[in-house]
Formats: structure tokens, sequence, C-alpha cells
């Protein structure tokens, strides 16, 4: 088949798009079984008004209901009256697409396969190192503190730390704000590691999905958990797939100009000893449109273990999962290849 005349991914050096290709190469195609359908079911995600966190106690008991029953349902739900303008939110976009479409060699003096780098360009998770690559480009960014970080930052396009700076800015504090009222949710009041959180971690994870000739054989991500407390998304164009977890199915996030999606992480789940769940979610392609994503998480410092919360603990709830911290998120991802389905998350359950 003409897929299969090349073994080799497309890397940093020249992405699909700038290739030009006709069709999706052998490494780059998924498991028949594990395909994205052209034609997906949508997903119904649950939309909570925030508006309410900041009023009386009545409103605000509202949200912090609807908060909890979505994250013991599904773990993931949109977001409106979150504070952000659209102006923000399109200057994000903005800029990501503005730095994809740079020359080859101005992106590449960011490339690297070491994922505990501040600041890397890549394509796939290790490029040339993993069995499965997957159809993207992206760019990680360390974020909070964003004085600590941005002069690492691209400065091409000129306003890229200033416009992006400013999404994050504004993300992380909205961040802060839903993780309080989960903490709330789960009866632990909304203080409860606030302080963890303020020298905690901020990562965006800047992603662009090139054209593919073959959306229906390949992934630009593979279906996966987030290790962060939660992570918040932007999209630029529908692509996001969510897994249903009473099927197994996977549902299409729709699109809505405006509204953020919020992910319940690996962290939470671990916090809640499992009344919450991160939710498992892959990105999906199309043959017309580059597709941009960002993705913020936020969880606790880089060597802070998270633990399940002790009050949510007892013989009839015992303890269903060990200690971890960012750094053995990112020791487990470098050496391992998440592509052939092994998940940190499988690491940390007890029994």
């Amino acid at each position: 088949m003409e897929g299969d005349k090349s073994s080799s991914s497309f890397h940093t050096s020249e992405t699909a798009q700038e290739k030009g290709l006709s069709y999706v190469l052998k490494c780059d195609k998924i498991s028949s079984s594990n395909r994205p359908s052209l034609y997906p079911d949508i997903a119904h995600v649950p939309i909570i008004d925030l508006a309410g966190l900041g009023k009386d106690p009545a409103s605000r008991s509202t949200v912090v209901n609807d908060i909890r029953n979505t994250c013991r349902s599904n773990g993931f739900f949109h977001i409106i009256n979150h504070g952000i303008d659209q102006s923000t939110l399109d200057g994000a976009l903005s800029l990501a697409s503005k730095f994809f479409k740079l020359p080859r060699e101005e992106k590449m003096k960011l490339m690297s396969n070491d994922v505990k780098k501040p600041v890397r360009y890549g394509t796939s998770i290790k490029d040339g190192e993993d069995n499965a690559q997957f159809w993207r480009v992206f760019l990680k960014l360390y974020a909070h503190p964003l004085k600590n970080w941005v002069e690492l930052w691209p400065n091409n396009p000129t306003d890229y730390r200033e416009k992006l700076g400013k999404y994050a800015v504004e993300v992380r504090k909205l961040a802060m704000e839903i993780m309080e009222a989960i903490t709330e949710s789960l009866g632990l009041g909304t203080k409860y590691i606030s302080n963890k959180m303020e020298d905690g971690i901020q990562a965006l994870a800047v992603n662009g999905y090139p054209p593919c000739p073959n959306p229906e054989l390949a992934l630009g991500i593979p279906p996966h958990s987030d290790y962060s407390c939660i992570t918040i998304v932007l999209q630029s164009s529908p692509g996001l797939e969510v897994m249903d977890p009473r099927d197994g199915s996977w549902r299409l996030v729709p699109e809505a100009k405006g509204i953020l999606q919020v992910h319940v992480g690996d962290q939470v789940e671990v916090l809640s000893n499992g009344l919450y769940k991160g939710v498992f979610h892959r990105a999906t392609l199309n043959s017309e449109r580059f597709r941009i994503s960002i993705a913020s998480l936020h969880g606790l410092a880089m060597d802070e273990k998270i633990e399940s919360a002790k009050e949510l603990v007892d013989e009839e709830h015992p303890k269903g999962y060990k200690g971890s911290s960012f750094t053995d998120f990112l020791n487990f991802i470098s050496g391992n290849d998440i592509g052939d389905g092994k998940h940190f998350m499988n690491t940390l359950k007890i029994n």
C-alpha cells in the first residue's frame, strides 16, 4: 500500500504539512481497533456557570454541587462566565498559529526529546524514539511563576510572550478558583491544597495538528489522562474526543466559542481516593485545516507528592493509590512509550 512506503515518521525537521504527503506513513497508523470515526457521536458536556462562585452562599453551593456531580460522573465539563475575555482567548490561539507557521529552522532552535525541559518543541512525545508516532507539532512551556520562565519562551513572533503570557496568568487564576470549588465539593474545604498549588506547576501544551490526508488512520495525541489536578483546554476547532466511562466509546467535544473545557486530572483522582476520575481523552485529525489547542495543566510542585486525603480514607474506602509527584510522572514517560498503551496511573493503583 502507498501508506507503507516508509517506516519513518515526520519529524520536527519537516512536518507532514511541509512535506505535503498524500498518504499516512506506516509508523503513524494506529491499530484498527483504536482508529477514530470520521463521523463520531457528539459528547454531552455539562456546562457550569462560574458566575455563581462569587455570589451568595446559595448560588455558590449550587455551582459546587454541579461540579461534584460532573466530577463523579464523567470528569469533564465546559465553563462559562469564566472571566477571560474573548480577545485574550483569540490572541492566544493566534500567536500559537503564528509560531507554527514560522520557518522550521526557527522552531528547531527549541527542539528537544528531553521531557523535563521547561520549553521544548517537537512532534510526538519523543521524536524518532517511540514506536508510535503522532500527527502533531507542539510547544511545551512552563508558565508559573511566569517571570521565572517567560524569558525562555519564543520571542518570535515578537508579541508571543506578551499575549500568551497574559492568557497563562488569567487561566491560572481561573484554575485556582476551580480547584477551591473541587476541594470544597469533596468536603475538604476551599483551602485544602491552595498553599501547595500556589507553589505548584503550570505547564502549557500548545498543540498544532496539521491537516491529515487520512484522518481515520492516525491520531494527534493517543488516549491518555493528564497528570495534573485539572487541565483547562482552549481549542480553535473540534477534534478533542473524550471517553464515555459508561461504555468506553469515544465522543467528540462540540465547538463553542468562548467556552473553555475543564478536565479532572490524575492528581485529583488520587486526592479524592478515586471518588473523582481523571478523564481519558485523545486528539483526532481532519483533512482540511490546521487545528490548534492550548492545554493548561495545573498541579502541585515538581517534587511534591500528591496523596489521597486522609479524610476520604477509611475501612469502607481504603487507600487506593500510591503517592506520586510530577517528577515521578516525567520519569515514567521518559522511560516508556505511552503510545503503546502504558499509563502512569496504572502504576499508582493499589489492588
